[in-house]
């Protein structure tokens, strides 16, 4: 055995009188303060930013294939894209409700969720032209990199009064959402964007509607890359860069979904 060997024999550490000597100088606070410190893991486990750079780079580069997919082929064929939506909404509720990040669920929404946006996107263009969906990009990723910058810098942080706030705005977006389509679904209204299409001192509500959103939608990435920062921080293990990557995900392609929206209202109240 161990003890057996002279070297532990006369260190005083390995002994038992040793041993009871080292316990005695480490008082109960001490030991309870050691107790409660949580467990480390190795660096190759824990979470990173480049880590959770790549992982959000390889769901954005499925993303893109997903909506090229959608904008050549399902586009023609609307009820594949709007099936497509659908199977996006439901993985991205299992994502959300999910205890543990599973890689395989998050890509798998990134894929079926872009086919829904090529196609949605082909269908704006062709109803709408003028370069929408052009634009619609430039003004989603001038948005993500103005708040990627201002966070970086310091100059804007999540706090939990603004968060509050936040979620007071989203709860009521998603009523006004609901009600909106339930009065377009069953032709309360005749205005194709329903209560959006209402002229406020000649500005259509929907515009004044998505300025709002789409400043929530960058709080929303606030709290994303917040969300990062915290798990890196505390050394979070590495499989939560996947959550990383699915919310920033999420959130991008609502924000540029808004944004294609408010232009769509611009052109139309031509």
């Amino acid at each position: 055995m161990a003890l057996d060997n002279p070297a532990f024999k006369r260190n005083p550490a390995f002994s038992s009188q040793g041993a009871v000597a080292a316990a005695q100088d480490v008082s109960a606070q001490q030991l309870q303060e050691m107790y409660d410190q949580p467990a480390t893991l190795p660096d190759r486990e824990v979470m990173t930013y480049d880590d959770a750079l790549q992982k959000s780079a390889v769901s954005f580069g499925l993303l893109l294939v997903g909506a090229a997919i959608g904008w050549f082929a399902a586009a023609p064929l609307p009820f594949l894209w709007i099936g497509a939506g659908i199977v996006g909404f439901v993985l991205a509720l299992v994502n959300i409700f999910k205890k543990e990040p599973s890689p395989a669920l998050v890509l798998a929404y990134a894929g079926v969720q872009g086919v829904f946006v090529g196609g949605i996107s082909a269908w704006y263009e062709m109803a709408f032209g003028g370069g929408i969906v052009a634009q619609a990009v430039i003004a989603t990723l001038v948005v993500v990199g103005v708040t990627l910058a201002l966070f970086a810098s310091g100059k804007i942080r999540a706090s939990k009064k603004a968060t509050k706030i936040f979620l007071i705005a989203m709860v009521g977006y998603l009523v006004f959402s609901l009600v909106n389509f339930g009065l377009i679904l069953f032709g309360a209204t005749d205005d194709p964007w329903g209560l959006r299409g209402a002229d406020i001192f000649g500005i259509p509500l929907g515009l004044i509607i998505g300025v709002f959103v789409v400043i929530m939608a960058a709080y929303s990435l606030v709290l994303d890359f917040d969300f990062i920062q915290q798990g890196v921080r505390n050394r979070a293990p590495k499989k939560y860069s996947w959550t990383g990557a699915f919310g920033i995900m999420v959130t991008v392609i609502w924000l540029y979904l808004e944004i294609l929206r408010m232009l769509a209202i611009m052109q139309s109240s031509d």
